[in-house]
């Protein structure tokens, strides 16, 4: 059993402002999650992740960037990067408010993609890194990759993406790991794309998921 509730609180000039989900039995663990550019924390996939991580011990603090927070639909707009990165600053700085072990973050998309940039400039940010379709690069423009970071990401990942994903193949994803330093694991979600799940798979695909963080990371069960 857990519960969920929702959650607002004043950082400097930001908010941090999401939904918290706290097990009955905590491990000591947190997790921070955070949508893509076209989604919000309210996301199926951020939902069943909490939800699941929860129910084996994690507390869990699922919570909209900035963007998303002055702009309700959309993408985020030209030069939101820097604040979004703040964003997930703030929302880590947060868990470590909230739980006495080990702060784990990540997202989907853009919102992992703003998790790493801000991982490879503090190395002290979190134990280890959820990457949900991280997006290597935009569709169809293989040449335009977003791996300009990667050689200064120290801090141990986990990729979970679909063997369908436009933003970038396995194969690419393989390539791209041997530039990050520290320690990655690629999961792949198999006959998924960029949005990783769908009614046929998301319960396998959400257990895929946790199990395979827990293998990497170590239990989070207390």
């Amino acid at each position: 059993m857990s519960s969920e509730r929702q959650f607002v609180e004043a950082a400097g000039d930001l908010e941090v402002r999401g939904f918290l989900h706290t097990p009955d039995e905590p491990s000591g663990d947190g997790l921070v999650l955070t949508h893509g550019a076209g989604a919000n924390c309210r996301s199926s996939l951020l939902t069943s992740l909490a939800n699941e991580f929860c129910e084996r011990g994690v507390t869990v603090l699922r919570y909209d960037l900035p963007f998303r927070q002055t702009r309700p639909h959309g993408p985020p707009l030209r030069g939101s990067a820097a604040r979004d990165q703040q964003g997930v600053e703030r929302a880590v700085e947060s868990m470590k408010k909230i739980v006495q072990g080990r702060v784990f973050a990540g997202g989907h998309s853009y919102g992992g993609r703003q998790t790493t940039n801000l991982a490879a400039t503090n190395v002290d940010l979190v134990s280890g890194l959820l990457l949900l379709s991280y997006p290597l690069h935009p569709p169809l423009k293989p040449d335009q990759m977003r791996t300009a970071h990667f050689p200064d990401l120290r801090i141990p990942a986990l990729f979970a993406h679909g063997s369908r994903d436009g933003f970038g193949s396995l194969d690419e994803m393989t390539v791209a790991l041997k530039l990050i330093p520290a320690t990655t694991k690629l999961l792949p979600i198999m006959g998924s794309g960029h949005e990783l799940l769908s009614k046929k798979n998301q319960d396998e695909t959400i257990k895929q998921i946790v199990d395979a963080f827990q293998l990497a990371f170590g239990s989070c069960e207390k």
